[in-house]
């Protein structure tokens, strides 16, 4: 009978970049829904705060969308978080240039 060859991988751990890209994406969808709510409840008055607010959301998706792409120049690392939140950064990116130019 042939030798059987036993492999072992050794886990190896996730980008911290884009970890916190995941992060920063998720901070920016939850600010997200804090302006519209704030916007709902104040009746659409107070609108400076409601810019404020995704004005800083639309600035956390694009350093998220930034940090996440600099994940991936992490030497051997898993890039799943990487890809993710580069992914959901640019998409709520577009988003928030939607609604900026949807207003101008």
């Amino acid at each position: 009978m042939a030798k059987r060859y036993r492999y072992a991988f050794a886990k190896e751990k996730e980008a911290c970049k884009g970890k916190w890209s995941v992060g920063l994406a998720a901070a920016s969808f939850l600010l997200f829904l804090a302006a519209v709510l704030t916007a709902f409840f104040l009746e659409g008055s107070y609108g400076f705060i409601v810019g404020g607010i995704s004005l800083f959301a639309a600035l956390l998706s694009v350093y998220g969308f930034i940090m996440g792409l600099l994940s991936f120049s992490e030497k051997k690392r898993m890039h799943r978080t990487s890809i993710v939140g580069s992914i959901t950064n640019g998409i709520i990116m577009v988003g928030w240039l939607g609604f900026f130019l949807m207003g101008v």
